[in-house]
This record gives C-alpha cells, structure tokens and sequence, in this order.
C-alpha cells in the first residue's frame, strides 16, 4: 500500500520550533518531489514548502520565508519541514503530498500531488 505518513505536529509556544517528518511507505520517495501544504481552520489548503526530488530546487510561501527550512533525506525515504520562530498564524493541519513530476513552485502554487498523507495538527498557543 503507497501511503505518506507525517509526524511532528503538536502545541508549541509562539517563538517555538518543530520538525515535521514526512515518511513513505510502498514507494521510493527520491523519483518524487515532495510539499508540505497547511490548511488552517476556515481557510483554503495552501502551499507552504516544496522540494524537488534532487533537493536541488526549494521553493517556500513568503509567509514562511527564513523561518522554515524544507530538506529530505532519500536513503530515509523521509522529507522533513523544520519549522523556528513560530507564529500563532502557523497554527493549521499541515499534510504532505508526492508529486512525480513538477516544478517545485507549481506544485506549491497549484497544490500538486500525486499521493497525500492524513495531515498532522500543529498548534501554536501561548
């Protein structure tokens, strides 16, 4: 079964950071380029951070631009989304998604993914 499982969300104080993991199952995770899109309570889903499959491309939304840092390790099969200097605004359901074959900025842009994980809640709050 082809499945994306993230982990790492929780409640963190405003200033905090967590490191969001994105593991693959049933599939090899370097032939893809791998986002993090976040949807937050009342809003649409948007890109936040995507990577292609080389890492030799990033692209980040502004809103996050200095604070987050998208990296992937293939040989873990894992994409993971450092997140620092967090703002109560980042609070969402943040998922990952697989894409085959994209630019990174339309994948983010246009929300592409072939195969997406379940999300997982981050919760900013003092």
């Amino acid at each position: 079964q082809l499945q994306l499982v993230e982990s790492g969300g929780g409640l963190v104080q405003p200033g905090g950071s967590l490191r969001l993991s994105c593991a693959a199952s049933g599939f090899t995770l370097e032939t893809y380029a791998i986002g993090w899109f976040r949807q937050a309570p009342g809003k649409e889903r948007e890109g936040v951070s995507c990577i292609s499959r080389s890492a030799g491309n990033t692209y980040y939304a502004d809103s996050v631009k200095g604070r987050f840092t998208i990296s992937r390790d293939n040989a873990k099969n894992t994409v993971y989304l450092q997140m620092n200097s967090l703002k109560p605004e980042d609070t969402a359901v943040y998922y990952c998604a697989a894409k085959k074959i994209t630019p990174v900025q339309a994948m983010c842009a246009l929300q592409r993914g072939d195969y997406w994980g379940q999300g997982t809640q981050v919760t900013v709050s003092s």
